[in-house]
């Protein structure tokens, strides 16, 4: 577990007081991840702290004190491991949806299983929790629709109410038939019963001793003269008379009012069916319609409300498709744009007094680690920069406007567009040592550039070069991108004395133990060169040379690896429309820095 990542103590058992939804005994989790504020901040680190249930986050650690900003409670949230990203998980409650990165595949793991735990625990989604909450809801529910069913199904069957009345009488005529019969025939089986037990006692007695039988059948003489009745006749009417024909007839005409009610019944209830079937239908597709619009209402609830969410942005399984993520990236760029006209008008810059070294101090790359490296690169953009854009070099005209030309060579590396763009463009009442000291110096980057969202020099290296890191305004739905480079800044000796005045500005990517790339930004690689020329036309007669007398003639070059995953056909648009805009800006800002100054050379 990480330094960032920490179970705490929830409080002592005395003071603890068990409540139904929170968990007992289960120990807070809290540590660092990454949230999704917006569009525009993208993912920011957090302090997250899971307890009793509720998933809380802070800004930081030290700020738990002012509380928190926002919560979750666990109980009825989908929590959900992405399946590209396997360090974000996204957790939903309703239409709110967190979405959270932790810092690897692991700790993502560990998150999952603590807040399964929670809400495990706290009687939500669990064995335990059914049996304590869902037993008498259920019968309760069961009770009142069977009621519910019953009243509504006959609430207007008046025939078939009658029908079960007559039902309930047949029933009561049956039942006091049984018990008459049930009378009857327990007084026969108690006579039986007497019977054999009286003549089992005269069997036992002496052959003797036994009574003769006369002709009649009916009286025997005993050896004592007595006659006696020895065998009662088992007549009805001796026990219970009951008139069985008609006991039979009732009990016939009862059972069969009952069959006669019971096939009305079911006629009525069949014709009900079928009436309640029609009705049904209409209520299910009526009900079908509902839902369907709910879902469809539903899913653009979402849409509106997750549009700007991650799932959005930039990358391999992005949702948005390539018309809309091209619509979304010239929507944002007209804003800035906006911004930045409404910001230039305010805004009164600021004069500065720092002078412009003088050119000697540029004449070399110095000495440092990647001296040989600036000067491979200065050899090269001096070599092919300059070069024209004719012959075989497949340079295609995308711009022109007045004296600036921009070209582009479409060149595609494993999906990712590697296009070299070239510009040309002249300025008037600049030198090339002017444009190229703007250009490089940070303290002058705002003031121009309008892309970049906060910049820092990583390390000076001489009074030339110097390695800058820098993000890059954020153009939703793409990926933010950062930059390191390094920028050096140098004046190229002439080879004869009819050779123009050339500085030049190169800046190209390099790697730092101080700028390590991010998961926030994507990293781009790049490789510009700045190359001016200042041209001088004689002054007429013995006038010394003013601003009127000279012309720079600026040669841009940039190679840049954008990297990510943004479309081809959005990268191409993007440059197409913002570096003209670019040089232009920058070269009406140099013109105005030097405005009634003295010239440099």
């Amino acid at each position: 577990m990480s330094d960032n990542q920490s179970w705490n103590s929830s409080g002592s058992e005395e003071d603890f007081e068990p409540e139904l939804g929170h968990p007992v005994g289960i120990a807070e989790f809290s540590g660092v991840l990454s949230k999704w504020t917006n569009y525009i901040h993208g993912w920011q680190d957090r302090w997250v702290v899971l307890k009793n249930n509720t998933l809380s986050y802070y800004k930081s650690q030290d700020e738990r004190e002012y509380g928190c900003r926002g919560s979750l409670c666990l109980s009825k949230a989908v929590i959900t491991a992405h399946e590209f990203d396997e360090c974000r998980l996204d957790i939903s409650v309703n239409d709110s949806v967190w979405y959270l990165r932790a810092q690897d595949p692991e700790h993502r793991h560990q998150w999952i299983d603590s807040i399964e735990l929670h809400r495990a625990e706290s009687g939500y989604g669990s064995e335990s929790s059914l049996r304590r909450h869902g037993s008498m809801l259920s019968l309760t529910s069961a009770t009142s629709g069977y009621s519910a069913t019953s009243t509504s199904s006959f609430k207007k069957g008046h025939s078939l109410r009658e029908k079960l009345a007559e039902m309930e009488t047949f029933r009561d005529i049956l039942c006091r038939q049984v018990d008459t019969l049930q009378k009857y025939f327990d007084g026969c089986a108690d006579a039986v019963s007497k019977d054999e037990l009286q003549r089992d006692k005269i069997v036992e007695g002496d052959e003797d001793d036994f009574p003769n039988t006369r002709t009649d059948g009916e009286f025997l003489h005993n050896n004592n003269g007595s006659k006696e009745k020895l065998f009662q006749s088992l007549s009805p009417k001796g026990i219970n008379g009951i008139d069985f024909k008609g006991e039979a007839i009732t009990f016939k005409a009862t059972t069969a009012g009952i069959l006669a009610t019971l096939s009305h019944c079911i006629d009525l209830m069949v014709k009900r069916e079928d009436s309640w079937q029609k009705r049904l239908d209409k209520e299910m597709e009526k009900r079908r319609r509902i839902e369907e619009s709910y879902k469809s209402a539903l899913n653009e609830l979402k849409k509106k409300s997750h549009f700007g969410g991650p799932d959005y942005e930039e990358g391999p399984n992005s949702l948005i498709n390539e018309d809309e993520f091209f619509d979304a990236v010239e929507a944002a760029l007209d804003r800035q744009d906006k911004i930045e006209e409404q910001t230039q008008c305010e805004k009164t810059r600021i004069q500065r007094s720092s002078p412009v070294p003088s050119g000697d101090m540029y004449s070399s790359a110095g000495t440092h680690r990647f001296s040989d490296k600036v000067e491979e690169m200065v050899q090269n953009h001096m070599t092919y920069s300059l070069q024209d854009v004719g012959g075989d070099a497949n340079w295609q005209l995308v711009v022109e406007e007045g004296e600036m030309k921009v070209y582009r060579r479409e060149v595609e590396e494993n999906g990712i567009v590697l296009d070299p763009l070239k510009a040309t463009h002249s300025v008037k009442g600049v030198t090339g040592h002017e444009v190229c000291h703007y250009f490089w110096d940070t303290d002058y980057r705002n003031d121009w550039e309008t892309t970049i969202e906060n910049f820092n020099v990583v390390e000076t290296l001489s009074d030339n070069a110097v390695i800058v890191y820098q993000t890059h305004k954020r153009v939703w739905p793409a990926s933010q991108r950062d930059v390191l480079y390094l920028s050096a800044m140098r004046k190229i000796l002439a080879n004869n004395e009819n050779d123009p005045d050339t500085w030049l500005v190169c800046n190209f990517s390099v790697d730092h133990d101080n700028a390590q790339p991010t998961n926030r930004c994507v990293r781009a690689k790049i490789n510009i060169a700045m190359i001016c020329q200042t041209l001088v036309s004689p002054p007429e007669g013995d006038k010394e040379i003013s601003r009127d007398n000279i012309l720079c003639k600026i040669t841009y070059v940039a190679n840049v690896n954008p990297g990510g995953w943004a479309p081809a056909s959005v990268l191409r648009a993007v440059a197409k429309r913002e570096y003209p805009k670019f040089l232009k800006r920058f070269t009406s800002y140099v013109q105005e820095k030097t405005a009634g100054k003295p010239i440099l050379f």
